[in-house]
C-alpha cells in the first residue's frame, strides 16, 4: 500500500524536502565565489533560499531594476493622482495661445488648440498605464490558463489550442486594429484593452505551454503522481509555481509594448478618442505642426518613450533574476 501523499516532501520551492535541500546546497557551493555576502541561493544564516527570495535578492542589487522600478512607481502615482504635479485642466484650452512656447506656469507650452501641453502630458499617463496594465493582466491570465492546460494535458486540447493560436498569429496587429476598432464608437480604454488581449494571449499561451511541459517532466512531479496526487493538485501545487517565471518575464516586457501599441492605434485614429487624454492623440495632433511648434511633439513622445523603456528595462532585470543561466 503506497505511503500517504505528502506534497511538502517533494515540492521544489516550498517543502524543505531532502531533494530540494541537496540541490540548494549544491547550487550554494557552486555560486559561493560569485555572490558577495554569502553563497548564491543561501540567506544570511546560510539557509537555502527559494527561487523567488533568491530572485528578489538579485533584483535589490540590480541598478537597472531600481531605476526602472522607481520610474514606474512615479508613473503609476501620477496616473492615479495627476493632480499631485499638475493642477490645471487638460481639457481647458485657449485658442489665443495656440502653439505658443514655454511660459511661466506653462513649462511645456501650448498645443494647436491652446491646451497646456504639460497638463495633458501628465494626464495622458493615466490612459496609457491603464491600457498597458489591464491588457497585460488579461493576456497573461488568459494565455497562462489556456497554455498551461494545453501543456499539462496535451492531446486534442493541445492540438486545438495550437491551431487557434496560429490563426491569431497570422493577423497583422495594426491591420487588425484598423479593422476591428474602426467600428467601435466608444471613447473609453476598454475596446483597446479587449483588442490587445485578443491578439496578445497567443504569445503568452505558447510560453506557458512550453514552461508547463518542461516542469511536468521533473522528478518531483513524477513523484507526486506516483504518490497518488490528482491532476489538479499537481498542476496548482507543483507545476504552476515552477512554470510561471517565464510568463512573468514575457508579460513585463509586453506591458511596455502594449503601451506603445495603444499610442500607435490612437495616432491612427482607431484607438482612444477625444475627450480621452492620451499621448497617442497628442502625438497625432502635433504631427501636423512639427515644423512650427516642435514642443507639441517632443513632450508626449518623450513621455511615451521613457515609459516603454522603463517597462522593458524592468522586464530585462526580472529575466536576469529569474534565470540562473544569465548570472
Amino acid at each position: 500500500m503506497p505511503e500517504p501523499y505528502d506534497s511538502q516532501a517533494i515540492a521544489p520551492h516550498g517543502g524543505g524536502g531532502a531533494l530540494d535541500l541537496a540541490m540548494s546546497e549544491a547550487e550554494a557551493v557552486e555560486g559561493a565565489a560569485k555572490t558577495p555576502g554569502g553563497p548564491l541561493g543561501t540567506g544570511p544564516a546560510g539557509k537555502p533560499r527559494s527561487l523567488w527570495s533568491d530572485a528578489w535578492y538579485q533584483l535589490r542589487r540590480n541598478p537597472i531594476f531600481l531605476v526602472s522600478g522607481l520610474l514606474i512607481l512615479f508613473l503609476v502615482l501620477i496616473s492615479l493622482w495627476p493632480g499631485l504635479i499638475a493642477t490645471g485642466n487638460p481639457l481647458e484650452c485657449h485658442l489665443a495661445k495656440a502653439q505658443e512656447g514655454s511660459q511661466p506656469g506653462h513649462p511645456f507650452g501650448f498645443d494647436s488648440q491652446g491646451c497646456d501641453v504639460y497638463t495633458r502630458t501628465v494626464y495622458g499617463a493615466r490612459a496609457s498605464i491603464t491600457v498597458g496594465v489591464c491588457a497585460t493582466l488579461g493576456a497573461a491570465l488568459l494565455g497562462s490558463l489556456l497554455g498551461g492546460l494545453a501543456g499539462f494535458f496535451g492531446g486534442w486540447w493541445d492540438a486545438l489550442l495550437s491551431r487557434v493560436a496560429d490563426i491569431f498569429f497570422g493577423i497583422p496587429v495594426i491591420l487588425g486594429g484598423l479593422v476591428l476598432l474602426s467600428v467601435v464608437t466608444s471613447s473609453t480604454v476598454w475596446p483597446v484593452v479587449g483588442f490587445i488581449v485578443l491578439l496578445g494571449w497567443p504569445q503568452i499561451s505558447r510560453i506557458a505551454r512550453g514552461s508547463v511541459i518542461t516542469a511536468k517532466q521533473n522528478d518531483y512531479v513524477q513523484a507526486a503522481r506516483a504518490l497518488g496526487a490528482g491532476n489538479g493538485r499537481m498542476l496548482l501545487r507543483h507545476v504552476a509555481p515552477n512554470a510561471v517565471a517565464p510568463v512573468i518575464v514575457v508579460a513585463t516586457i509586453a506591458l511596455g509594448t502594449y503601451i506603445a501599441l495603444e499610442a500607435t492605434l490612437s495616432f491612427l485614429g482607431v484607438g482612444l478618442r477625444p475627450p480621452t487624454v492620451s499621448w497617442g492623440i497628442d502625438i497625432a495632433n502635433a504631427a501636423q505642426s512639427i515644423r512650427n511648434a516642435p514642443h507639441m511633439l517632443l513632450w508626449p513622445a518623450g513621455a511615451l518613450s521613457v515609459t516603454v523603456l522603463a517597462f522593458i528595462m524592468l522586464g530585462d532585470a526580472v529575466r536576469d533574476a529569474l534565470d540562473p543561466k544569465l548570472r
